[in-house]
């Protein structure tokens, strides 16, 4: 019987060949990347404060998020989000959906899928071309999980087709599941669905248990998106959401990992999401201001603006 690290090594040492139908949406020019701004870094103004505040910044790219619209939802519809969109100029580039054990067999799948569906229909008449859900478990999980996983993966790409989305699975450090990009690749590799891709968060990746040599096993072009952000100086069993800080304000080697990302042929948003509270709660113009100043300095470094 194959053993599990086995079929985790000779997973990821076959090369995947991605589908020449499979186009990024909202792509840069070669070497380039585009600076994007999560509604979770100002998720206390709301849907519309949010994009209003960053337009006013010069933000022209954002990524969505499923509470803000049902927020936004209870007084307007669907047509008014995607008209709020186009009159401030915005193109927004990746949604959110965080959903409980969506990438594995669990008591709350049945609940998570249902509601997938719904989020892949919001955003899909948005017009957004990208979803990704987070790998929210925190259970025991066993090796029977992990090979019931690719099957999981394989049902949400085939829901996301159908709404014509490319899916992502946002890898969390504190995932009892999905933790680091090597399992991550493995997982959505053995899915073999087109609909199905790869993301980082910068945060996740880079505090988390994954190594920097890691984003060698990405083929060139199957990154789909980022999320980008700094981290600060700290013990990594301290390090908690909190910790995440602009660009340019940590410790993690963001020029490096990003120029890493270009040789790889990324060409997509990095997306800024944030969750400090003065960032959270404070003006998102303001924020936005601070964030593109700082970001696209980063970003000029690496040589990707």
């Amino acid at each position: 019987m194959l053993k599990r690290r086995e079929f985790l090594l000779s997973t990821l040492a076959t090369p995947l060949v991605l589908p020449s139908s499979i186009i990024q949406a909202q792509t840069a020019a070669p070497g380039r990347m585009l600076l994007a701004m999560h509604q979770n870094t100002s998720r206390a103004a709301g849907f519309r404060g949010s994009l209003e505040g960053w337009s006013r910044a010069g933000i022209e790219y954002v990524e969505l998020n499923d509470t803000a619209l049902d927020g936004f939802l209870e007084n307007d519809t669907l047509t008014g989000a995607s008209n709020l969109l186009n009159d401030l100029g915005l193109t927004p580039v990746c949604a959110a959906a965080a959903l409980p054990d969506l990438w594995i067999p669990g008591p709350a799948r049945a609940a998570s899928m249902e509601a997938w569906r719904m989020r892949c229909d919001q955003f899909a008449s948005l017009g957004l071309e990208k979803i990704y859900s987070p790998a929210v478990t925190n259970r025991p999980v066993t090796s029977e999980d992990y090979a019931a996983t690719p099957e999981a993966i394989r049902e949400i790409a085939e829901i996301s087709s159908e709404y014509d989305l490319t899916c992502m699975i946002e890898f969390l450090r504190t995932s009892t599941h999905l933790a680091t990009l090597p399992t991550t690749l493995t997982m959505i590799r053995a899915a073999d669905h087109p609909n199905i891709r790869p993301m980082i968060d910068f945060f996740h990746f880079w505090s988390g248990l994954s190594k920097f040599d890691d984003l060698n096993l990405l083929e060139p072009g199957e990154l789909a998106h980022c999320h980008f952000q700094d981290l600060l100086d700290a013990p990594r069993e301290l390090t908690d959401n909190s910790y995440r800080v602009i660009p340019g304000d940590g410790i993690a080697p963001l020029i490096a990992i990003i120029r890493m990302l270009a040789e790889k042929e990324y060409r997509g948003a990095l997306s800024v999401e944030l969750f400090r509270q003065e960032l959270v709660n404070g003006d998102p113009y303001e924020v936005a201001t601070e964030i593109k100043q700082k970001a696209e300095t980063v970003m000029g470094a690496a040589q990707v603006l």
